[in-house]
């Protein structure tokens, strides 16, 4: 009795804490329950509210879809309106051109119409009007005993000679007047400017040859396996002519500028005795650099001997380039120098711009500065480069001029044309090798003879002039003068050569008998 008691005590103790357990279960689970409704129902807001939105936002954008589509309905409608009235417009002025075209035609049709009937008229009328003729013409045909032809050869023949005689006869006539009134005042002026300008006569050739201090430089030079001279050709450009000539070493380019510095850079290579790839890139260089001070300060100090004012910097680079540059063995510099010299006494004689002279005179050539590099003529090249850097329209003009290409604007232009002649032609001026000397002595007899009525020709004075034999019975005195200006526009036409070349042709009639 006394154990149960504490087991029936420990039982109801465990079945109160179990009904205790289970009443606090059942509290949590409803209140998790009452939570788990709460969430459900903030959930369910949250959703009503997102629908409502969706639903608003939903109806904005189709509002605004609504709006937009209205608008460009409103615009298509317009440009479908615009383009309606531009097309009624358009119909408009097409049938408006087509009644104007119609009635035109109407008008071209009744035109057309009244000329077919003139037309017609007027053939009758050339019908009978060329039976007239053919009668006429046979009548004077038996009157006069000639054929019509003849008769017309007859008179075109004559008409054509003593046309041809009174020609020629005025251009003697005008001739001889220029000539006897120009003659005195040219030859004072340029003998004047002669006398003024003293400039030794000296001539030199394009001949670039080095010395050498001995035999064995040519091995040195030319190198292990040729080395050497493969390098100065390809940092000059140049060929050197190596061959059995005695201590000599022969530079050849087409260009001065390359060919001299080649020979500077060999000379340099002598004196200094180190001859290899390196040494020679360095030396070139070095010479190049000083060839091209020594080209604008030959320039600067021509234009300043000269007197003349302001002048490009490229110009004058080029002018010091022509110092290089040699035309039939006369240095190009020394030539435009003397011609730039004369140009401006005989302009200071003239009364004319005496600096503008000079300045053209110096200039004329300038083209040969870089005619072996460009192509074209040194006048086409000259005028290019006075046109490009702002030369006075005087100066362009004597470039194009001064050969006779282009026609002369003003008497500067005709004063250097003279100076150049002048400088080009004075004794000693000028080499020109045997052959082509030959040759242009047989291409003026040869053109001279090409004319009919000329006997012989013989070329006289070292090819500056030409005496042209005439045949008495083919040629009259009047027909001499024409062909010897026939002759002097050949040579002009099919020729080139330095200065003046003077064409006489002369006409005589001997009578001979001899006495028994």
């Amino acid at each position: 009795m006394d154990n149960l008691i504490p087991i029936l005590s420990g039982m109801v103790g465990l079945a109160v804490g179990i009904i205790i357990m289970m009443l606090i279960s059942k509290a949590g689970l409803n209140k998790a329950k009452e939570q788990a409704k709460q969430v459900i129902e903030e959930a369910s807001e949250k959703a009503e509210n997102i629908t409502r939105e969706a639903a608003l936002d939903a109806r904005m954008q189709v509002y605004e879809m609504k709006l937009a589509a209205e608008k460009e309905i409103k615009e298509k409608k317009q440009e479908a309106q615009k383009l309606e009235s531009k097309l009624t417009r358009r119909e408009d002025t097409l049938n408006f051109r087509d009644e104007v075209l119609t009635n035109k035609e109407k008008q071209f049709e009744e035109k057309n119409k009244k000329l077919t009937e003139k037309f017609s008229v007027l053939e009758k009328m050339e019908e009978e009007l060329s039976k007239k003729q053919a009668e006429q013409m046979s009548e004077l045909e038996r009157i006069a005993s000639m054929s019509f032809d003849d008769a017309r050869r007859e008179l075109m023949e004559s008409v054509e000679k003593k046309i041809q005689n009174e020609i020629t006869a005025y251009v003697k006539e005008q001739d001889e007047e220029a000539r006897s009134r120009a003659s005195d005042n040219a030859r004072n002026i340029i003998s004047l400017a002669i006398q003024r300008y003293a400039q030794e006569e000296t001539q030199e050739r394009t001949v670039s040859v080095v010395a050498l201090p001995s035999e064995e430089m040519k091995g040195r030079i030319i190198g292990r396996e040729g080395r050497n001279i493969k390098a100065i050709e390809q940092a000059t450009g140049v060929d050197l002519i190596i061959d059995d000539t005695p201590e000599t070493i022969t530079v050849s380019c087409f260009d001065p500028i390359r060919r001299e510095i080649a020979k500077q850079a060999l000379e340099n290579l002598i004196r200094d005795g180190r001859i290899h790839p390196g040494r020679i890139e360095e030396v070139v260089k070095k010479v190049t650099e000083e060839l091209e001070e020594t080209v604008r300060k030959t320039g600067e100090e021509t234009i300043f001997n000269l007197g003349l004012g302001k002048m490009d910097r490229e110009i004058i680079r080029l002018v010091g380039r022509l110092k290089y540059r040699y035309s039939y063995g006369q240095n190009a510099l020394q030539h435009s120098v003397e011609v730039a010299t004369l140009s401006g006494i005989m302009a200071a004689e003239l009364g004319l711009n005496q600096n503008l002279a000079k300045r053209a005179g110096l200039l004329h050539d300038i083209g040969k500065a870089i005619d072996f590099e460009a192509e074209g003529s040194h006048v086409e090249l000259g005028a290019k480069i006075a046109k490009k850097h702002g030369e006075n329209a005087t100066v362009i003009n004597a470039i194009e001029s001064h050969h006779g290409d282009v026609e002369t604007k003003s008497i500067i232009s005709v004063l250097v044309g003279a100076a150049d002649t002048l400088s080009a032609a004075r004794p000693g001026a000028r080499f020109e090798s045997m052959e082509n000397y030959i040759n242009r002595l047989e291409k003026l007899e040869e053109i001279a003879n090409s004319f009919e009525g000329i006997d012989k020709t013989y070329a006289i004075q070292a090819g500056r002039e030409i005496r042209v034999m005439a045949i008495p019975d083919k040629l009259d005195d009047l027909a001499c003068y024409r062909v010897a200006r026939e002759i002097k526009e050949k040579i002009e036409n099919e020729m080139t050569y330095p200065g003046q070349i003077k064409v006489t042709v002369i006409r005589e009639t001997r009578a001979q008998e001899t006495a028994k």
